[in-house]
């Protein structure tokens, strides 16, 4: 019995994934997304900091 045979064996390590190349279509989607998760980060720090947007509050009936 060798060292190496007790314990926890290794597993196996997965193959490197190719990088695909990218043509324009693909690199201009991915620069939009960038850009409309960078409006989205903004949109979210102003919205954070205000109250609730409706403004009005509880409206009261006239009824009594």
């Amino acid at each position: 019995m060798s060292g190496r045979e007790g314990g926890k064996k290794k597993p196996l390590k997965a193959p490197k994934k190719q990088s695909k190349d990218m043509d324009d279509d693909d690199v201009a989607f991915k620069q939009k997304q960038k850009e409309d998760q960078k409006a989205m980060e903004a949109l979210k720090a102003r919205a954070s900091g205000k109250g609730p947007l409706g403004g009005s509050g509880i409206k009261k009936s006239g009824k009594k």
